[in-house]
């Protein structure tokens, strides 16, 4: 599928395999030197040159406003501000709230893996004043407030199930967004279990969200939540595991859309790659909260190309056999590739050329138009 990346993408795992060990996972001891050591914050101005007047400059080695994302985002208080990041790597956990709405996260150097945003807790994960940190409370980045954009950054979650064989909470999430009106591009979300959680803030809320051009990797329910999110020209990446001997190793999406809401997820345009065996991931299986059991979990995958890594013969399964898939809304229309090759056709649902009209970014997000203007 199309992209505007030249080099492969470095995955979480390459991060990993670079590094001295896990506990260094993903950190980078100096800015890449193409980076720009002059210019810190390439074409999008500096302290002295500001972009606009609410623009604020993070930099981790002391030539921006503020050395922390969490700290720019502390001082980006209220409506329509920027934030523009230096390359390096951030190990933090930042939130931004509901009240910080509109705001714009970009990556300097326009290339992803220059700025990453990392940190390692897991849903299991005990917190300092006694129990544990749960799903949500594992994200590495919490975006509530309305509105928002990233570009050209990498959100991460770096726990690995092997160095804490004690802990039974894997969830470890990279990024868990409830705004409406939320838009990624050129990002990348790094993780193993629950890795992109899409979700909104309320079950009553049907917040609007669009990836472009993003690259996603995991390996359990590793795109997960009950937002309307679009996902174009995405590269969605199943990871090997050492720790299972048997298929499946896990999940690509794991929507949980509310029964009132007629869209769920839109995946168009992209590709699913695998580093494990042929077969060994499905594709999807519905998540339906015990917070809210009349979910129906909504997903069309579209025009995309799904590689040897999906099960084929069965790409959908249950996560509860409560709630079996095929009551829900699963759909495909004109994928191509080893993996979407239709062997069993009752476990493939196929869209009909007059559904797919509707199964479009349009029709998803409504008067919101992200992918216009500068991406």
């Amino acid at each position: 599928m199309p992209s505007h990346h030249t080099r492969l993408p470095l995955s979480r795992r390459g991060f990993l395999l670079a590094s001295t060990g896990s506990a260094a996972a993903l950190a980078l001891a100096t800015a890449p030197a193409h980076a720009g050591a002059r210019r810190p914050f390439g074409r999008f101005g500096s302290p002295t040159d500001r972009l606009t007047p609410q623009t604020l400059y993070v930099d981790p080695r002391g030539r921006g406003d503020h050395t922390t994302v969490r700290d720019a985002v502390t001082a980006a208080t209220g409506t329509g501000r920027t934030l523009v990041l230096a390359p390096g790597t951030y190990r933090e956990t930042v939130a931004v709230d509901v009240t910080r709405t509109e705001a714009t996260w970009i990556g300097a150097s326009e290339d992803p893996r220059d700025v990453v945003i990392v940190y390692d807790n897991a849903a299991g994960t005990p917190k300092p004043g006694g129990g544990t940190y749960g799903t949500t409370g594992s994200a590495t980045t919490t975006v509530q407030a309305d509105g928002f954009t990233a570009r050209w950054i990498t959100f991460a979650n770096d726990w690995l199930r092997a160095d804490h064989p004690g802990i039974t909470g894997t969830q470890a999430v990279a990024i868990k967004v409830q705004g409406d009106r939320s838009a990624f591009h050129h990002c990348r979300f790094l993780g193993h279990q629950d890795t992109l959680y899409a979700d909104s803030i309320a079950l009553t809320s049907f917040a609007r969200q669009y990836f472009s051009h993003c690259y996603v990797e995991g390996d359990v329910d590793f795109v997960f939540g009950r937002a309307t999110a679009v996902y174009e020209h995405c590269h969605f990446r199943t990871l090997n595991r050492t720790d299972l001997a048997n298929a499946p190793y896990g999940f690509v999406f794991a929507p949980s859309t509310a029964g009132a809401n007629p869209r769920g997820y839109l995946v168009t345009r992209s590709r699913i790659t695998s580093e494990a065996p042929d077969g060994f991931y499905k594709l999807a299986r519905p998540w339906v909260p015990s917070s809210d059991t009349t979910a129906r979990p909504s997903l069309v995958v579209r025009d995309t190309w799904l590689g040897p890594g999906i099960d084929a013969a069965a790409p959908y399964t249950n996560m509860s056999d409560a709630f079996p898939w095929q009551n829900q809304r699963f759909a495909e229309y004109r994928d191509t590739g080893p993996g979407a090759r239709i062997t069993v056709p009752e476990n493939r649902p196929q869209l009909t050329a007059q559904q797919a009209e509707s199964a479009t970014r349009e029709a998803c997000l409504g008067d919101w138009k992200p992918w216009q203007g500068e991406c």
